[in-house]
């Protein structure tokens, strides 16, 4: 983890600010080195986890066999333009009495399903289906691949 300390020097009429970046050992460095192109790695601005992706889900109305049916939307939540691919989901022996598209949604294996056919979700963008079951699913995120 880094933590920035701004410091200010100069006169009051000219003001030059310099940062440094302090390690989580206490160490200080420079953002970046003259003549190298080390980088310091900054938190939050192009990472993205599986955090990223949230899964909402809630019932809808039941087929007309009665049925319950329910819709989720899958959703990337990153702000700085990371896309998510390969989404897989935590979902047990998922099955549908209602046909889901395989390119959107599919179970693969036992508690392995794969969200958009294994394409890219864009920063902010959501993908949803619904099905019908008994029961409502509990559908977690297992992994995700960053691009």
């Amino acid at each position: 983890m880094f933590f920035s300390r701004a410091s200010v020097i100069g006169s009051p009429t000219q003001q030059v600010t310099s940062r440094k970046l302090i390690t989580s050992n206490g160490a200080e460095g420079n953002a970046m080195e003259v003549n190298s192109i080390k980088r310091t790695a900054r938190i939050g601005i192009d990472t993205c986890s599986k955090d990223d992706v949230v899964i909402y889900q809630g019932a809808t109305t039941p087929l007309p066999s009665g049925i319950p049916t329910y819709t989720v939307q899958i959703l990337n939540t990153c702000t700085s333009g990371c896309a998510v691919s390969d989404i897989h989901l935590s979902c047990g022996w998922f099955s549908s009495a209602r046909l889901i598209n395989p390119t959107v949604f599919r179970r693969l294996s036992y508690d392995d399903c794969l969200v958009n056919d294994g394409g890219p979700l864009g920063s902010g963008q959501s993908i949803s289906f619904e099905y019908a079951n008994t029961y409502q699913y509990a559908l977690d995120v297992s992994s995700v691949v960053c691009n």
